[in-house]
């Protein structure tokens, strides 16, 4: 039995991106691979008409996607889209329990406080991977010893034109 990983792709890309750097996923899903060992990486993202070649090549990856529909809407005249995955992550999690030894959970976001508790009681748990060592919800800190920033790899996992 290997290990899953469970990617809040929105938290993970916006928090990466906010620190002036891109996310290469290829390399991403080959470092959780070698890593740590997991076999599924499932990547909870908003659907969005128009990005299927996206979706195709984080497929090719090796990513099994899990969308969640999108909701449009207009703020202080900007279009925004959004698409929460909180539940589905919380759920697929648990659909696939019986099918890992332990999850990674990728993601800086308070609201897998539950699942990450839930996990680690059960010595299910391996890591927490939070994209930014500065913003990250303050209901994770008592998780500390699961965590690895993500942040700290850009040297690894960044597109090759923005490495350093």
């Amino acid at each position: 039995m290997k290990n899953y990983a469970f990617i809040d792709s929105q938290n993970l890309n916006l928090a990466i991106q906010g620190q002036g750097w891109k996310l290469d996923f290829s390399r991403f899903r080959k470092y959780l691979e070698d890593k740590y060992d997991v076999e599924k990486a499932f990547l909870f993202i908003g659907y969005v008409a128009g990005n299927e070649a996206m979706y195709t090549s984080l497929q090719k990856a090796g990513y099994t996607l899990v969308f969640k529909p999108t909701l449009e809407f207009k703020k202080e005249g900007e279009r925004i889209t959004k698409g929460n995955v909180d539940a589905e992550l919380v759920l697929h999690a648990m659909i696939e329990y019986p099918h890992y030894k332990k999850a990674i959970i990728v993601s800086g976001d308070g609201d897998f406080h539950c699942l990450i508790e839930y996990l680690e009681e059960r010595k299910k748990l391996l890591h927490v991977l939070i994209p930014n060592p500065t913003k990250y919800s303050a209901l994770l800190r008592k998780f500390r010893k699961y965590f690895a920033f993500i942040s700290a790899l850009k040297g690894k996992l960044a597109y090759k034109n923005e490495r350093e």
